[in-house]
């Protein structure tokens, strides 16, 4: 039996590479976001952090995960100190 065919029958589908790379660089980046804003305790920074690390677990769409990413790591980008 071919599980593959059998999972995508079930509506199934595995993320493609691009968006699995995006999930692992904006979680790790949003890590450190949330690191830094807790050890200065800058607020916005450390729930951006959070937003950042998890907002993929939300979105299945590799185009909104990139736009979201790059939205959210320019608004770190603004709050870092």
């Amino acid at each position: 039996m071919d599980t593959l065919a059998t999972l995508q029958a079930l509506g199934v589908t595995l993320p493609s590479p691009a968006y699995l790379a995006g999930s692992l660089l904006f979680g790790l980046l949003g890590y450190a976001a949330w690191r830094r804003g807790r050890s200065i305790g800058h607020a916005p920074l450390t729930w951006g952090g959070v937003a950042l690390m998890v907002y993929p677990a939300a979105v299945d769409d590799t185009l909104l995960l990139w736009l979201l990413g790059a939205a959210l790591g320019v608004f770190l980008a603004l709050r870092w100190k």
